[in-house]
């Protein structure tokens, strides 16, 4: 019951890949509504992530589940039969406010049923799977449905999970919240939407459109305000995220590692999607499709990892064994060509093993490591980490890629293909067939070369975050709870 709106709400990431065609035919929006068709979604989920997470420690995480799966059920109504951009926009705006409520609700209850530490674990590398496998079927069922039916279908198929979860829940999902929440910080909310968002905007257009001014200024007041809802929640009476919760030797590194996985995966994400279709000449859905395999490893490395913890390995050892597999993925990453597509699908699979692997550990050290009544607070912190280390991954290594790709394609070439291989493929095609098929094999053998350096800077990233693993987290462990002290627990909640 609990993976179902979070599969939903891991697949609208990606759900409009193949169906922005359609929909430009159909609503006509210009080049700026058509990215915020795209953004806004990411944005309001981001933006209200901590916010959403500190209401459900309030008000009770079931009923937040709830009411968000109401919400997304909404707005996939709406979108589904939006008749302008305008519409689709405030549309997909509802649906990641109520994307905000399902993702840290579902992840808070996990923490709330499951008490034994050995089930919490299996279902928290449950969760980990289904999130990052969601993301990937996305894109595939976004492109046979446009195939088969009408756009607005990749929104309605949101609608019978929504209503199963708001029939069965009630039923099936143990409701739990905070017994002496204390006032609501809604200055604290401000504070932390003010931070959120001119991050996560900068962050997402600095990869496309380069270091500019206005970008780097709007993650330098992002930053500001950051600071501000710091010295916010240190001084507040009821602060919309306690300082207790870092308190915990496990929470803080939990965070950090879990940030840097984000990075790792999002980074790589951004080259290899690009690589399949420009590179080496797949379609959208067929670049989808192969997508899917790296994904196989993704559903091994969690149950992995949680038995060798639970077999005695320490969970240092896991993950800056983690750390290293993913390190080698991105390994295999460098040495691609222009025509290794079973290279790049081994080290797609091999990092998203290794990163999965230090996903599903942290989640469990961070929600394990918080009080039972700040489950929801714990949740969305570590899921506000993963939506920053991922737009810091674009940007970081997206930007690595682009200035080699600038630095190796032709001085001669024209603007448009100095600036990104799909400029380059276009331009290719306008000229005749001897100058454009030279132009097209230098702009991609510059890509490759750029998706090679970015490879080996994530490298490095990752046998850093391994040291920084194996440091932080010696001697880190969890008490296990006996059965008394859970039903005093959970009854008290």
């Amino acid at each position: 019951m609990l993976m179902l709106p979070l599969l939903l709400v891991s697949m609208d990431v990606s759900v409009l890949y193949f169906a922005v065609p359609a929909i430009s035919a159909d609503l006509e929006p210009t080049g700026t509504q058509q990215l915020w068709i795209f953004d806004i979604y990411a944005f309001v989920l981001a933006g209200l992530l901590m916010t959403m997470g500190s209401l459900g420690d309030r008000i009770g995480r079931r009923r937040l589940l709830l009411i968000g799966a109401a919400a997304f059920g909404g707005g996939s109504l709406l979108a589904a039969y939006a008749n302008s951009a305008e519409t689709l926009i405030a549309a997909r705006a509802v649906l990641g406010i109520g994307g905000a409520t399902l993702m840290p609700s579902t992840m808070a209850l996990v923490r709330t049923m499951f008490r034994d530490p050995g089930q919490r674990a299996k279902a928290i590398g449950v969760w980990s799977g289904v999130m990052t496998g969601g993301i990937a079927l996305g894109s595939v069922m976004s492109g046979l449905l446009v195939e088969y039916f009408w756009w607005g279908s990749v929104f309605l198929v949101n609608l019978p999970a929504m209503a199963l979860l708001l029939v069965l829940g009630p039923i099936l999902l143990p409701e739990s919240k905070n017994p002496d929440p204390g006032r609501f910080d809604l200055l604290g909310v401000l504070l932390s939407m003010a931070a959120v968002l001119p991050v996560i905007y900068g962050l997402k257009e600095i990869p496309s459109e380069g270091w500019y001014a206005q970008y780097v200024l709007s993650v330098t007041v992002g930053l500001f305000f950051a600071y501000l809802f710091v010295q916010r929640q240190r001084t507040a009476a009821s602060p919309l995220i306690s300082p207790a919760l870092f308190r915990s030797r496990g929470f803080g590194p939990a965070v950090t590692l879990n940030l840097l996985s984000a990075f790792a995966m999002m980074g790589s994400a951004y080259f290899t999607t690009q690589y399949l279709q420009s590179v080496l000449g797949k379609s959208s859905i067929e670049a989808a499709l192969w997508g899917l395999l790296p994904t196989v490893l993704v559903g091994i490395a969690a149950p992995v990892a949680a038995a060798l913890v639970q077999r005695g390995v320490q969970r240092a050892h896991v993950v800056a064994g983690g750390f290293l597999t993913a390190a080698c993925g991105y390994g295999l990453l460098a040495l691609v060509g222009t025509d290794s597509l079973w290279l790049v699908l081994a080290g797609a699979g091999v990092l998203a093993a290794g990163i999965v692997t230090v996903m599903s550990q942290m989640t469990d050290l961070g929600l394990s490591t918080a009080p039972l009544d700040k489950a929801g607070t714990a949740a969305s912190l570590l899921e506000s980490g993963t939506e920053f280390g991922g737009a810091l991954g674009m940007a970081v290594l997206g930007s690595i890629g682009t200035a080699v790709y600038r630095h190796d394609i032709p001085a001669s070439a024209p603007t448009a293909a100095q600036e990104t291989l799909g400029g380059a493929l276009a331009v290719a095609q306008q000229l005749p067939a001897r100058t454009g098929d030279a132009l097209a094999t230098a702009a991609r053998e510059a890509y490759t070369h750029g998706m090679q350096a970015a490879a080996i800077t994530g490298v490095m990233v990752l046998l850093g975050a391994a040291l920084l693993a194996a440091r932080a987290l010696r001697g880190v462990t969890v008490r296990e709870t006996s059965v008394e002290e859970a039903a005093t627990e959970v009854s008290r909640v």
